[in-house]
């Protein structure tokens, strides 16, 4: 028998090389997460020195100066902060829907646009009740024709069939032309329907609505039917507009509805079934996940228009951050001057609506030794974002310093039971709930503060 003690000494020494040579491989993410560095000397090597990088390191941040009526904030509160100029009411806008909501023959409703961290009615859901108990009304509002994460919301029971579905976030294949105002547009085969099923077990004022609306848009004649509560359905004829979107409307007490195309042509496009109240406040979620924001400035001003005569909002929340933020880049001027573009197109399309930028909570990341930090940028960010407020005259919420500021998401991981999730950047319902708390307490201390004002100032 051959001796291999030589041969078994060379595949030892070249094992042990290629480790040492990875040490110098470049840092590797996966999902956005960097893995440790190999390194077979670490316990050799001396503590390295690491040196916190401030904000004054890399870039001047923006200053920011506060708002012309800044209130005295309740400690331990993070209030909003309205930059809106003499021109406009600003918050004002949405407090007085609020208080004048009985006068306003609708509901006072909320477009709360958002990436992942809002995705299944998280946050959105808990906020919504909130107004709901306070202020009246039913309903989760807007539900796109399908969806992705039906089965991950549990708000609403959603199903639906026979559509085509186009959403911004395809890879191909998406007309910005045909878009609705949450990105998507739906064409349906024979017999396509979407069925909605108010929830029963997540938040109160869900499990019936008072109205169903359907929006489409066809140049050609549209037959649909709605059938509530499984009861007998009921038919609705339109003839072609080939100049405006379209609304049919179902009343009742609604607890389920089922909208059914059964006639269209080849250019009807639908976009969403609503549960709604025709009073109180309604909230819609419009979450795109891996969304920045600027895809809004790319929705057509005749659909947004179409929505603010149809769908009237009285208050725009804008909030994103999660797929800006990163490690290495601090400085975050060119997102300002794309949500710059998409503000003043919001600001053309509701003129009589307040925009409430939400900044970015707190998010971690791993050093190569798989320490959690707070995310260099996203300190950053929030002080850019917060610029971008006072540049466009709306409203701000730190959302950031709401939950604690540095390390806060690792609180949050860790807490008992846990309200965000192992990836150190998403929340979880019990957080949702827990932030929605936060921001409910700001809006109505803003209501509060609002109407002193006014009251001093007549």
């Amino acid at each position: 028998m051959k001796n291999k003690i030589t041969f078994t000494f060379i595949f030892t020494l070249l094992v042990v090389a290629g480790l040492l040579a990875l040490y110098y491989l470049p840092p590797v993410n996966l999902n956005g997460t960097p893995l440790r560095k190999v390194d077979l000397l670490s316990d050799l090597r001396p503590d390295p020195v690491v040196e916190e990088v401030s904000d004054s390191d890399s870039i001047p941040l923006p200053v920011v100066a506060k708002p012309v009526f800044v209130d005295t904030c309740k400690t331990g509160m993070t209030c909003i902060e309205d930059y809106t100029d003499s021109l406009g009411l600003g918050m004002g806008a949405f407090y007085e829907a609020l208080e004048n909501r009985a006068s306003l023959g609708r509901p006072v409703r909320i477009a709360y646009f958002g990436d992942s961290f809002i995705e299944g009615d998280i946050l959105t859901a808990d906020l919504r009740s909130l107004l709901q108990q306070k202020f009246g009304g039913r309903g989760v509002g807007y539900v796109p024709v399908t969806s992705r994460v039906a089965g991950f919301r549990p708000t609403i029971k959603h199903t639906f069939e026979g559509w085509e579905s186009h959403a911004v976030t395809d890879s191909s294949g998406f007309k910005r032309a045909f878009q609705d105002i949450s990105n998507h547009y739906f064409i349906p085969r024979a017999g396509a329907s979407v069925t909605l099923k108010g929830g029963k077990n997540y938040t109160a004022c869900l499990d019936t609505c008072e109205t169903s609306s359907f929006y489409f848009f066809s140049p050609d004649s549209v037959i649909l039917s709605a059938q509530i509560n499984g009861g007998e359905s009921k038919e609705y004829i339109f003839s072609g507009d080939s100049t405006r979107m379209q609304v049919a409307q179902a009343d009742g007490r609604i607890g389920t509805i089922r909208w059914r195309v059964q006639q269209a042509g080849k250019h009807t496009r639908c976009f969403a079934a609503t549960m709604d109240s025709r009073e109180g406040v309604i909230l819609d979620n419009f979450s795109t996940r891996g969304s920045s924001g600027q895809q809004l400035a790319g929705i057509p001003m005749s659909v947004l228009k179409a929505y603010n005569r149809l769908r009237t909002y009285d208050l725009i929340v804008l909030q994103y951050g999660l797929n800006v933020a990163s490690e290495k880049v601090m400085n975050y001027s060119y997102y300002t001057v794309e949500m710059e573009k998409v503000i003043a197109h919001l600001k053309e399309a509701f003129p009589e609506a307040a925009i409430l930028i939400v900044s970015i909570g707190d998010r971690e990341s791993k050093t190569e030794t798989g320490e959690l930090h707070t995310m260099p940028g996203v300190k950053n960010l929030v002080c850019y974002q917060q610029a971008l407020a006072a540049k466009t005259h709306v409203a701000f919420w730190n959302m950031f310093e709401a939950m604690g500021g540095e390390g806060s998401m690792v609180e949050m991981v860790n807490s008992k039971p846990a309200m965000a999730n192992y990836d150190y950047t998403h929340i979880n319902f019990r957080g949702g709930k827990h932030l929605a708390n936060i921001l409910f307490d700001a809006l109505m201390y803003g209501k509060e503060q609002y109407e002193k004002r006014k009251a001093y100032e007549n």
